[in-house]
């Protein structure tokens, strides 16, 4: 396989964990916030679980063109767009059948449950810090009767044991990897000399809206 898509197993692993964890089923609208390196694989896979649109949410540009190639079928800016209202329009207004966050990020939680349609299931993959105040669980989201699924492909036993277990899930992906089915070519972007990377690493934290996954090459 790619040497891309080999350092994309990690991830990979954590997006099919919540791709099952929250149902997508064939002919579902999928919106997936957070188009980080898993994020990404969350477009693959539930594109994979038959999802008719995929829509994927981010506020950094080179993330949302990261996620275009990787088979998204809208992106929006949640900077300049009422991601929620914008997920309810593309949807007939019905609301995502599923949405997935992987931002970790109290206000891309909060327009999931907002844009989630009646009784869909909102996945929460990330493990966030503390979240300050504000995460109205009133309002649109009580009225949306939404589920709130916390998921992590690696806890033992996962939900759906004794058929599936994490090593189940990886090998699935490892799998799924050498065949080509997805793939972290259009994942890892930089990809710097390894004689920059004292400069490029501290960009990670320092500009995120510098990279997506970084790759060193020797």
């Amino acid at each position: 396989m790619a040497w891309q898509s080999a350092v994309c197993l990690d991830p990979a692993e954590f997006a099919l964990g919540a791709v099952r964890d929250g149902h997508v089923r064939a002919g579902d609208v999928v919106a997936i916030s957070g188009m980080g390196a898993i994020g990404l694989m969350c477009v693959q896979i539930a594109r994979l679980a038959g999802a008719a649109c995929i829509i994927a949410v981010d506020p950094l540009p080179i993330r949302r063109e990261a996620a275009t190639r990787c088979g998204a079928d809208v992106v929006v800016n949640s900077l300049e767009t009422d991601a929620a209202l914008a997920i309810r329009q593309l949807s007939d207004d019905r609301g995502a059948d599923v949405g997935i966050d992987y931002s970790g990020h109290r206000l891309a939680l909060q327009q999931a449950l907002r844009g989630i349609a009646l009784g869909g299931n909102v996945v929460c993959g990330i493990a966030p810090g503390w979240m300050d105040a504000g995460l109205d669980l009133g309002a649109e989201a009580h009225l949306n009767t939404p589920n709130i699924i916390f998921s992590r492909a690696f806890t033992e036993p996962v939900r759906d044991h004794p058929r599936w277990s994490h090593r189940r899930i990886v090998e699935t992906c490892f799998d799924w990897l050498v065949s080509g089915k997805i793939t972290g070519v259009s994942i890892v972007d930089p990809i710097a000399p390894s004689d920059t990377l004292i400069d490029e690493y501290p960009k990670f934290v320092t500009d995120p809206g510098h990279n997506v996954k970084l790759g060193v090459r020797h």
